[in-house]
């Protein structure tokens, strides 16, 4: 099972949406090949720092400070505090690991 870290945000997401803390993108390959900037994939993984209430008929399953995987395309780019979040639906999150 994945360690939780918490982070803290102000910021409350409305219904089913939550905010996702990316993970760092890889600097280097298995091999050891130093990856450009230009070629780094977005990540898909992160740990997420704020979740809504959930829709009326449908309860929230993660929780903050679950370590997710979500799609390449998911969720908006946010910037709170100067620090770069996602925000997106709970239903654009594929597992919780």
């Amino acid at each position: 099972m994945a360690k939780k870290t918490t982070v803290s945000v102000n910021v409350t997401p409305l219904h089913d949406r939550v905010i996702v803390k990316a993970d760092a993108a890889e600097q280097k390959t298995a091999g050891g090949i130093i990856i450009p900037d230009t070629a780094k994939e977005k990540p898909q993984r992160g740990i997420v720092v704020a979740a809504g209430s959930g829709k009326k008929d449908e309860p929230m399953t993660v929780n903050t400070g679950d370590t997710v995987l979500y799609g390449k395309y998911a969720g908006t780019d946010i910037t709170i505090e100067g620090v770069d979040y996602l925000i997106m639906r709970e239903s654009d999150i594929l597992a919780i690991i």
